[in-house]
């Protein structure tokens, strides 16, 4: 993903929430940079959000994850000032969202940024459709043509036929559904989702995560999605920031994540995570041998290593790992198998 100037979707500078009644004073010193229990012994306070950076592409779906208390959650109404930053830089598109006064700062929640939260927040006494509908209304858009986008809506997230039923008749997944129509309908740049899934039982949870996943690809927002669930994580993001301690301690991608931890902490969050549903062929992949044979199957550097190992079984000579018409590397029987069963060992070792 490119950082030029301007590009991003969502780019956040040096942000601080600092909690507690001296947060103003120990902002302005280094103070701010104790450990928590340090910090709130000296001054009472809390840095929840300690210095944060990262900028979020057009279309891009961006997940931050954390264990509870890492501070993903005050970062993510940080972004729309749901919580007031104690200090930095926020831009969602053009807009400085820091300096936003409070009536531009209702604009860009009404029209430009939808938030999906992990209670519904349906209304009961309204038809589904005019809870899909409600942002519309407090738009101002006539009820006829808010009625025909809700309906579009509900189509698109498959509740085609529940239009004039009442929250307390679905069930949770289908009211979280309610709750992501209601995000769509009124058609945001920006997409923000706060543990959405946390309260659903699993088999929901994997139902409404792949939801997320065909909408993004039907539609095409950009996302934020807060979890603590790795393999949500995983599942959901194209990139993934790992917050402890209000601080952000790698961001990538869920290969690099999972084959190139940057401490760790990070390496203990995904150490159960198997390497072969993950990586992909460019982390085993070597250079030919110099009498090697260069005319067996060919495979695209971003084939999963697990979606390989039937090719690679079957071929008696090496597989090419390519990049469009760039031959990257090769992988035969002996890499694929020399990985698997380091994988099995290490999951051993762990286990």
């Amino acid at each position: 993903m490119g950082d030029s100037p301007g590009s991003a979707a969502i780019a956040v500078e040096g942000l601080w929430k600092i909690f507690g009644p001296k947060a103003e004073k120990v902002l302005g010193c280094d103070d701010k940079y104790l450990d928590a229990a340090a910090l709130r012994e000296k001054t009472g306070c809390t840095a929840a959000v300690r210095d944060v950076s990262f900028q979020v592409e057009p279309g891009e779906v961006f997940v931050v994850m954390g264990l509870s208390g890492s501070g993903k959650s005050t970062l993510v109404r940080c972004l729309t000032r749901l919580i007031e930053p104690s200090s930095g830089e926020i831009k969602i598109g053009d807009e400085d969202v820091v300096r936003a006064s409070p009536a531009r700062l209702r604009e860009l929640r009404r029209h430009q940024v939808s938030m999906v939260f992990q209670h519904f927040g349906l209304l009961p006494h309204r038809r589904v459709i005019d809870n899909v509908a409600y942002g519309l209304e407090i738009q101002g858009t006539p009820k006829a043509a808010r009625h025909a986008r809700a309906r579009e809506i509900l189509s698109l997230v498959g509740l085609d036929g529940y239009a004039d039923s009442y929250p307390d008749q679905l069930s949770g997944g289908m009211q979280q559904r309610v709750g992501l129509a209601r995000a769509l309908a009124v058609d945001p740049q920006v997409m923000l989702f706060d543990e959405p899934f946390s309260a659903l039982d699993p088999l929901i949870r994997r139902d409404m995560q792949a939801e997320v996943c065909r909408l993004h690809r039907e539609v095409g927002k950009t996302m934020v999605f807060i979890t603590h669930d790795l393999s949500e994580a995983l599942r959901v993001g194209e990139r993934i920031a790992i917050m402890r301690a209000g601080s952000i301690v790698q961001v990538g991608t869920p290969e690099e994540l999972v084959g190139a931890p940057a401490d760790d902490y990070v390496a203990d969050f995904v150490r159960d995570v198997p390497r072969s549903n993950v990586l992909t062929l460019r982390w085993i992949c070597r250079d030919p041998e110099p009498d090697e044979p260069l005319d067996g199957p060919a495979l695209p550097v971003t084939t999963v290593i697990k979606d390989a190992i039937g090719a690679t079984s079957q071929s008696s000579r090496p597989i090419r790992v390519v990049d469009g018409d760039r031959l990257v590397g090769v992988v035969d029987r002996v890499d694929m198998l020399s990985f698997l069963s380091g994988q099995d060992m290490a999951e051993a070792v762990h286990a």
